[in-house]
């Protein structure tokens, strides 16, 4: 699960990775200036879209997809394992990632804080 933060003041997204999520994601958090973050949406579909070459993390399905994959030639970075919570944030060219695709405890509420951020 992941926990994502605004930080006005500094104009940063802030992700944190909890409990097992670290581990299979191989990362406990990152930060996205908020310049760079384009949208956000609750896509509980994004479970079934291919996921790309698996560059680090872990990848078993129907129960965990964590980490860096590489598709269409951009890095998505996910965190995955109730696909009904997941929140994906798109982000601009030129960001490390090309999407964040994160379960959340509130994916609305999520979209909600991101896209107002942004506004």
């Amino acid at each position: 699960m992941a926990l994502i933060t605004v930080d006005r003041a500094r104009r940063m997204l802030t992700v944190e990775l909890t409990g097992l999520d670290k581990l299979w994601a191989l990362k406990s958090r990152m930060e996205v200036p908020l310049t760079q973050v384009r949208g956000a949406t609750h896509d509980p579909g994004i479970a079934h879209e291919r996921k790309g070459a698996k560059l680090g993390g872990a990848r078993v399905p129907g129960i965990v997809t964590a980490g860096r994959f590489r598709r269409h030639g951009g890095l998505v970075f996910w965190a995955v394992r109730k696909p009904a919570d997941a929140v994906v944030i798109e982000l601009a060219e030129g960001a490390p990632y090309s999407r964040l695709v994160f379960e959340t405890a509130d994916p609305r509420a999520t979209v909600t804080l991101v896209e107002q951020a942004i506004a």
